[in-house]
């Protein structure tokens, strides 16, 4: 049926060998002919394509990223489920992460190898120092969880306060209110978000990768805990000076809201300098234990 509906024999191309993320917002995907199209309307935002209808690779990537004022139709769905290709609704710039159909992967090779070293204590904290090393900039002599988790937290007070003078702002340590995340001060409650805005992110990277989340190196406990690792790993790069800059803004600008400012701020950052598409080659190198 698929065959005669939508012209597709077979997905033929293994995600080895696809391009990644494509991100789509504020138009139409439909199926067309055998293949994906996305009609995009007037430009009213810079992450928009010019309009015109365009032909979509659909075994050319491995997950279509739809953003804010997009529509799918059904066709364009079963199309994508015969490609392998998965779809995952997100917020602008991939600051949120609604909804990722499982992307059943043709190959499952990294998945395997992650829970390998998963179940070898020697070699879950081998990947655990790795992580810390590429934060931190040096590789911890330590074997034991719990002292790499210390030193990075002493490490992390230090940053804070740094990055909090660079960005003129003050800072108090880091409060957080699980059942009142708002009451918080503005520094705070822009963490928070901008960490919601890079967890989804790396949450994307996972997806694409079909590494499984729930097996974390340095988080054990959460259901995303590979997610919250890889999060992690550009907490100093990213979140962090985007939250204190939208802190800075919010306090400057009192009318505009911290949130919204933080998202924006945050997106930006993961847009620009191309953080998914770096988090997908991060796990990948970690997995395979490779050091670029």
């Amino acid at each position: 049926m698929l065959k005669g509906r939508l012209g597709l024999d077979s997905a033929k191309v293994p995600h080895a060998d696809r391009a990644g993320c494509l991100y789509l917002a504020r138009g139409a995907l439909t199926a067309r002919d055998g293949t994906l199209a996305f009609l995009q309307g007037e430009r009213t935002v810079a992450d928009a394509l010019d309009p015109g209808d365009y032909a979509i690779p659909l075994q050319g990537v491995s997950i279509v990223l739809l953003g804010p004022g997009s529509t799918v139709s059904h066709d364009a769905l079963r199309l994508l489920a015969h490609a392998r290709t998965a779809l995952a609704a997100v917020g602008e710039d991939g600051v949120r992460l609604y909804t990722a159909p499982p992307m059943i992967p043709d190959r499952s090779g990294l998945a395997r190898i992650q829970a390998r070293i998963w179940a070898d204590e020697d070699l879950r904290i081998m990947t655990a120092r790795r992580m810390y090393a590429f934060r931190l900039g040096e590789v911890l002599p330590h074997s034991d969880l719990n002292v790499l988790r210390g030193i990075e937290g002493s490490r992390m007070k230090e940053f804070y306060a740094l990055q909090a003078q660079r960005a003129g702002i003050e800072w108090r340590g880091r409060r957080y209110d699980r059942a009142n995340p708002s009451s918080t001060d503005l520094p705070n409650q822009a963490l928070n978000h901008a960490a919601s805005a890079v967890e989804a992110a790396a949450a994307i990277a996972v997806c694409a990768t079909a590494t499984i989340p729930q097996l974390g190196f340095i988080h054990e406990d959460p259901g995303q805990s590979f997610v919250l690792d890889i999060a992690d790993l550009w907490r100093d790069r990213v979140t962090v000076p985007c939250a204190f800059r939208a802190a800075k803004a919010a306090k400057e600008r009192p009318d505009e809201n911290v949130e919204r400012l933080t998202r924006r701020m945050t997106g930006e950052a993961l847009a620009k300098d191309g953080i998914i598409p770096a988090m997908i080659e991060r796990i990948k190198a970690l997995i395979e234990g490779r050091n670029d």
